[in-house]
Order: structure tokens, then C-alpha cells, then sequence
């Protein structure tokens, strides 16, 4: 069926052509779409703020957006500031923790994995860990526990819990502490709560034990096997999975935030469970992934993944809505692939298309990010005339 499904991304992407109305526009016609005041306010009357104005309003101090049309970046910009106190700009190279969005640039790792021969997308996770075991008791009688249910929380396991991070002058849990919810761990243990492959519930804790389980597989710090497997392959050279991170970067990173658009005590805190929830990088970094997912589908770069295995990443495992790493959804006509992310006084979302060449990627340090980045990715929709805002076609016999 996967093989089927690659076929009909060519076929499909070979079969667009970009419409008239687009190639009569320029770059500056569509940021101006996007940057001003709405031809109408809507119903939150959010269409009649420019973004100063919604970053302003939704006290968000600072806005990273990064547009893809045609398989390429079209347009990058920041807004706004990237700490209070300091006042200095956000930029295209300015960092933001990306949360959750950490997860899919992670699963393109653990295919990579696969891809070299280290393990198999559906062997048993407790024959791949060498570090920590897995205590599966007696849910594992039909199905294992594998990499393939760990990157679409398809596990079983039950941890239900988000990662709030660590103050960078405090002390840092290691792995097994986390696994295990001992101090200094904030959170919960690792459990199984039903057999794997039964439902969808999201598991971060799952996630962070793939990221071990890559760690004992390739017998290195995930932090550099994910710079030497997808981030420099890709030019991601803005990004990094580095916790705590370094001072050479730090100078480029954004303070976090909170609602109040208050500069939070420590300026981000430190996130070991990386694979969940640990990726510094910029919206140009982020879109840049995005392209080669969408450009690996059809062939056309593979600078990480075979046209095949990156076919993972696309089609949902079969219970829930999640592939390896990507979120999958129908939004009104169209079928897009993405994730959304929040940590600690950051909150990001990427959102592509499986076939038009087209999506965007938006970065905040603020927790009331998602207010800004909602209006700011519907302008985007009807500027670019997304498939997820278009409209039912109509019979025409």
C-alpha cells in the first residue's frame, strides 16, 4: 500500500501547475497581504490589527514565520523583539525552542536508523535499549513495543504527562531518573496502560525512550547523531538539539515569556528529554525540513531518506492520526502533514502540504503564542489560497 501511495505523490505533484494569479504577484505582494489589516475583521476582529499590533495585543513579544510555496522558502521575516529587557530584534537567525515539533526532525533520525541497517522500524524497543528496559508485563503478548509505535504514541504507554524542562541552575535528571520518575525528574515514570496498537494517546515519555533507544543503537550523544543524520544534511545550520545550550548559540536565542509577556526567571530552561522536546531552531530551519519531507516524497532530494522510508512519515500507522513523527489531517480540501509545539515560554507550529509544495512554519517566545500564530497562519491560508480554506467544488453537470 506504501508503495502505491509514493506513485500517486508523483503522479499527483507532476500534475500541478502553479495558477496565473500567483505568478503575477510578487514576494512584497503577499507579505503586504499578510503584514496589514485585514479587508475584514472576522468575527474576533483580529483581521483589523496588523501583526505589530496582534503581537501587541496578545502580549507576545516576539514572531519568527517562514513561508513555503513551490518547494522553496518564498519569504522569511521576524517581528517584534526576542527578549524584553534587551530589546534586540527578532531576526531570521534568531532561535526559539520548538517543543513538540522536536518529535517528527527526531522520527527522520530513527528512520535513518533504520535506513543503515541498526534496527527495524518494528523490532521489539527492549532489543534495541542496552541502557534501560522497557517493563511491558502482560500487554506485549500480541503486539511489541517498537519504534514504530513509540514515534506515533501508538505504544501503549501511558505516561500522559508534558515536560516543563529545568531551570539551567539547578540539577538535570539523567535518562533512567526520567524513565523512572526519580528525582530530580519532574515527571511521572514510564508505564504501560494497554497493549500497543489498540489506540492513539500521546506520549512523549515514549518519544524520549526512542531517543535512548537511538542513543544505545548508534553508541553516541543524540544531540550528535542528529547533527550528523538530518540537521547538517538538511542545512539546518541555525538548529541544534544541544541542552543546555551553549553560550555560542545562546546569543542568537530568544528569552521565554509568559502570557503577561513578562520575561520569565530563567531566560529558557533545559530540556534532556531532547527527542520530545528539546530542538533549538529558527522558522527558515524548521521550513527548510519541511521542503525535503515534501521534496523525499517524490524523489526529488533524499538528502536523508529514500523516497520510501520518508513515506513513513506520511501515512498513518493505521490507529490514530499520526505517521512516524507527523501529525496527518484533513483540513478542508486539502491533506497536510505538521506539528505544533510548546515549552516553557515558547510555542511554534509547522504545517505543510502532502503535494502542493506549500506550508509554513511560525515560531513564538511567548506562552500566549498560539493567539498570534492561529490569525497569522489563516492570512497565510488565504493569501497563498491554500486547499484548507477553499471551497467545496460544485456539480457541474
Amino acid at each position: 500500500m506504501k508503495k502505491y501511495l509514493s506513485i500517486t505523490l508523483v503522479i499527483v505533484i507532476m500534475s500541478i501547475t502553479f495558477p496565473s494569479w500567483a505568478q503575477n504577484r510578487s514576494v512584497s505582494d503577499y507579505m503586504g497581504d499578510i503584514e496589514g489589516a485585514q479587508s475584514a475583521a472576522g468575527e474576533d476582529g483580529l483581521g483589523a490589527l496588523t501583526i505589530d499590533e496582534l503581537l501587541e495585543k496578545f502580549n507576545v513579544p516576539g514572531l519568527s514565520v517562514a513561508v513555503i510555496y513551490d518547494f522553496k522558502i518564498h519569504w522569511a521575516k521576524g517581528y517584534g523583539v526576542a527578549d524584553v529587557g534587551t530589546g534586540a530584534a527578532v531576526d531570521t537567525t534568531t532561535l526559539f525552542q520548538a517543543g513538540s515539533i522536536s518529535k517528527p526532525v527526531a522520527a527522520m533520525a530513527v528512520l535513518k536508523a533504520v535506513q543503515d541497517g541498526l534496527f527495524g522500524l518494528d523490532d521489539d524497543i527492549n532489543d534495541i535499549l542496552t541502557t534501560w528496559q522497557l517493563d511491558t508485563g502482560d500487554f506485549t503478548q500480541e503486539h511489541a513495543v517498537t519504534p514504530r509505535s513509540l514515534t506515533s504514541h501508538t505504544s501503549g504507554l501511558g505516561d500522559g504527562f508534558g515536560f516543563p524542562g529545568y531551570d539551567p541552575a539547578g540539577p538535570i535528571p539523567t535518562m533512567v531518573q526520567i524513565f523512572e520518575g526519580e528525582s530530580p525528574s519532574n515527571t511521572r515514570p514510564l508505564f504501560m496502560e494497554r497493549p500497543p496498537m489498540t489506540l492513539m494517546e500521546y506520549s512523549g515519555g515514549g518519544v524520549t525512550l526512542m531517543q535512548q533507544a537511538l542513543e544505545d543503537a548508534r553508541g553516541e550523544p543524540f544531540e550528535a547523531v542528529l547533527a550528523n543524520d538530518v540537521l547538517s544534511p538538511i542545512g539546518m545550520v541555525n538548529s541544534t538539539y544541544e541542552n543546555p545550550l551553549p553560550a555560542d548559540r545562546d546569543r542568537h536565542a530568544a528569552r521565554a515569556h509568559d502570557r503577561d509577556g513578562h520575561s520569565r526567571e530563567a531566560k529558557w530552561h533545559v530540556y534532556p528529554e531532547m527527542a520530545a522536546a528539546g530542538l533549538w531552531t529558527t522558522a527558515s530551519d524548521l521550513a527548510l525540513f519541511a521542503i525535503e519531507v515534501e521534496k523525499s516524497a517524490i524523489g526529488a532530494s533524499n538528502k536523508v531518506l529514500s523516497q520510501a522510508l520518508v513515506g513513513e512519515m506520511l501515512m498513518p500507522v493505521g490507529v490514530g492520526d499520526y505517521a512516524v513523527g507527523f501529525k496527518i489531517q484533513k483540513i478542508g480540501q486539502g491533506w497536510y502533514f505538521g506539528h505544533d509545539g510548546s515549552d516553557w515560554g515558547f510555542q511554534a507550529d509547522l504545517v505543510s502540504h502532502l503535494v502542493h509544495g506549500y506550508g509554513l512554519a511560525l515560531m513564538t517566545n511567548s506562552d500566549q503564542g498560539y493567539a498570534v500564530m492561529e490569525e497569522v497562519r489563516k492570512r497565510i491560508e488565504y493569501a497563498y489560497r491554500w486547499d484548507s480554506v477553499a471551497n467545496p467544488p460544485r456539480r457541474g453537470y
